[in-house]
């Protein structure tokens, strides 16, 4: 085992929060151990550690609630290829996990907007919340999204929109609201333009 596993783990003891790793065991959190710490706490314990691969990858394989959310955080996105994020995809437990991957990795990795795209049409929950939550936070980047992935993401979203978990129904509705406003801005940037000529 990593020194730094070890570091993390003695962290991660010292930081537990006993009344909300008992809330998230009783509300059937999948993992074989909860400490109960809070994303603040997180990416403090993370921010002392140099991201690495092997590291995040450690982590990943612990499946414990705060090692997953920390692999997310530690994971040098240039090295989060394809087929390791499709792997991890497959591996999502939980909204939580998502949401942080969507935020914090995916959407700086190598071909996120395909890869997103990619998981927005899977007929894996997790993956679906984590690709539209990539999709919104390109948009709100300004990244650029080709028209026809844009209207696949209408056509998507408008397939799931009945059978989606809230959560997923959130995360559609963050993409779709991203979108609007993309299109906002791209079309005023056009108009400013039309308009110096």
């Amino acid at each position: 085992m990593l020194q730094e596993i070890i570091d993390i783990k003695k962290d991660l003891r010292a930081s537990m929060n006993g009344i909300l790793s008992a809330r998230m065991r009783e509300a059937g959190m999948p993992y074989k151990l909860v400490f109960g710490v809070e994303l603040p706490r997180l990416q403090s314990i993370a921010a002392q550690f140099t991201p690495s691969r092997r590291l995040a990858q450690e982590l990943w394989n612990e499946n414990i609630r705060e090692t997953r959310l920390l692999a997310c955080l530690l994971m040098p996105p240039q090295e989060f290829a394809a087929d390791l994020a499709d792997i991890w995809g497959d591996e999502i437990p939980t909204a939580e996990v998502a949401q942080i991957m969507a935020t914090h990795l995916l959407p700086k990795a190598p071909g996120a907007c395909g890869l997103a795209f990619e998981w927005i049409a899977s007929d894996n929950e997790m993956k679906q919340l984590c690709g539209f939550l990539c999709v919104a936070r390109l948009l709100q980047q300004d990244a650029p999204i080709e028209e026809r992935s844009l209207e696949e993401l209408e056509n998507q979203a408008h397939a799931l929109s009945y059978s989606a978990s809230p959560s997923l129904k959130k995360a559609i509705a963050a993409a779709l609201n991203w979108k609007k406003e993309h299109e906002e801005r791209m079309k005023k940037q056009e108009e400013k333009g039309c308009k110096q000529k």
